[in-house]
């Protein structure tokens, strides 16, 4: 490979991590200061119609993402992965700022909450965009046997974020009294994702497209929905379904957790943070791992396994945690359950950019990605909420996960044996003499 090959490469898994960690870091700051944030925006007489109504806020950003989605997706593949990603961090830049400056409802009322569902869908708006381009820069710029390898730093940044959000709500609610928390605190986290902003612009902008964005333009026809549904409806129906498990278990495993241990499981808030701290530490290191294995042995596979031991083992370590709740054993069950979703998240990436072909790659991912995200995951914590309300069972969040994961084994099962061979168009005839056969 030539020095400007990897280049291209150092420069592609930079852009794409610096932006995944500003748009997860943010959506899981503001998951895990929903209790925070529901006393200061959304005042009311219960507890419960609070956090309902915070976790609607979270959610209805969600709508935006599929619009975000198809608009930036589409942009990315007619104007190119480096424009559509300098537009989407700056966009979810601006979202941050109005989260970060927004005054309380003691102070100007309605708009309070109002400003916050503005910087929400601002953010839903921009974050379409992102995985979509993102993926498709990181596997468009891999050597073709490191694909799951590349690919899987879309997941890593993504559980870097969550880890980092953990860590940095962990120390606010530790170092803050209750009164300064709510008072200044719970805005710091959001103070510290605007330095990420100006950084990740600055790499995105000076990133070249890459060589398989280039030949499809030239050769290959003009991005559009049409095209998108004409010849590849079966894919987007695949992507979607196979997004559902990811989605479940990163808004509810992860995101919700904090709120599902003080409210059900009546554990310490601080406290909590530790466990998810440990679930994305260990996703981040796994992640990696896991994509580069699946470049050896196949992601298909190693993807269903992975979906059907944690259907298995996530109801029998929920009622285990339930029947006598402690930090330490919430901390083992978020362990155990990041260590088998490891086997999904580090193919993920490579396994949704190898559905489509390059000239309508980053459309059909933000279409399949935005749409499971939206259904599934925007309004995940509320659907909780109101299930273990109706339930009165505080193993509900367990259904919904368990639901979401057989839906994308189904997905995941169905998905069909190609891989585009595209990405590699344009690679010189030693490299091509290098890729191996092509597997699932």
């Amino acid at each position: 490979m030539s020095q400007a090959s990897r280049s291209l490469n150092t420069r592609a898994v930079t852009a794409a991590v610096i932006g995944n960690a500003l748009e997860w870091y943010d959506f899981t700051v503001f998951g895990f200061l929903t209790v925070v944030i529901a006393e200061l925006f959304f005042p009311s007489s219960s507890d419960y119609s609070a956090i309902l109504l915070t976790t609607a806020s979270f959610g209805v950003a969600f709508f935006m993402r599929p619009v975000g989605g198809i608009v930036l997706g589409l942009y990315a593949d007619r104007a190119g992965r480096k424009a559509a990603l300098s537009l989407v961090i700056a966009l979810m830049s601006l979202g941050i700022l109005l989260l970060a400056v927004a005054p309380p409802y003691s102070a100007i009322g309605v708009g309070a909450p109002l400003l916050i569902v503005v910087g929400r869908l601002l953010q839903g708006f921009s974050a379409g965009g992102e995985f979509g381009s993102s993926t498709a820069l990181l596997i468009e710029a891999a050597p073709f046997s490191k694909r799951g390898f590349y690919g899987s730093w879309q997941m890593a940044s993504q559980a870097a974020a969550l880890l980092l959000g953990a860590v940095v709500g962990a120390l606010m609610t530790r170092g803050l009294s209750p009164e300064a928390l709510r008072s200044w605190g719970w805005r710091v986290p959001f103070i510290l994702g605007l330095v990420i902003g100006p950084i990740g612009f600055y790499i995105r902008r000076n990133l070249a497209d890459s060589e398989a964005f280039l030949h499809a333009k030239q050769t290959a026809r003009r991005a559009t929905l049409g095209e998108l549904f004409a010849h590849h409806s079966r894919d987007v129906l695949c992507g979607l379904g196979s997004v559902v498990a990811l989605t479940v278990t990163i808004y509810v495993l992860i995101s919700y957790l904090p709120t599902f241990a003080v409210r059900q499981l009546k554990l310490p808030y601080a406290d909590s943070f530790t466990a998810v701290i440990v679930g994305n530490l260990l996703l981040t290191v796994l992640s990696p791992l896991t994509g580069a294995w699946s470049d050896r042995i196949g992601r298909k596979g190693l993807s269903l396994w992975s979906l059907v031991i944690t259907l298995v083992a996530i109801y029998p370590l929920f009622v285990w945690l339930e029947e006598a709740p402690s930090v330490s054993k919430l901390i083992l069950v978020q362990a155990i359950l990041s260590i088998a979703l490891s086997g999904y998240y580090g193919p993920f990436g490579a396994l949704m950019a190898e559905l489509f072909p390059a000239n309508v790659r980053s459309t059909g991912l933000s279409l399949a990605y935005n749409f499971a995200v939206m259904l599934f995951g925007g309004f995940g914590q509320f659907i909780v909420t109101w299930l273990i309300k109706t339930t009165g069972s505080p193993l509900a969040p367990t259904y919904y996960v368990m639901c979401g994961l057989t839906i994308s084994i189904v997905a995941v099962a169905c998905m069909p044996a190609k891989r585009h061979a595209d990405l590699d168009a344009m690679r010189k005839p030693l490299d091509a003499l290098e890729q191996p056969l092509e597997r699932r």
